[in-house]
């Protein structure tokens, strides 16, 4: 069974945002703006893409 994916970009910068939240765009391997990473589909990952969502675009 293949494994689901969803791939993520940092569209917003992170400057003047909640420590926990810059945290999370670091937990998701998101280091600059418009840096793309491919991840698991997973719960764990679903809630951090949720907490961050307005940094983010994300499909898959």
């Amino acid at each position: 069974m293949a494994e689901k994916k969803v791939k993520v970009t940092l569209v917003k910068s992170i400057i003047g945002t909640r420590e926990s939240h810059r945290a999370t765009v670091r937990g998701l391997g998101l280091r600059k703006l418009n840096h793309t990473v491919e991840l698991e589909d997973t719960p764990a990952v679903r809630g951090m893409i949720q907490k961050v969502a307005y940094l983010l675009k994300y499909e898959g």
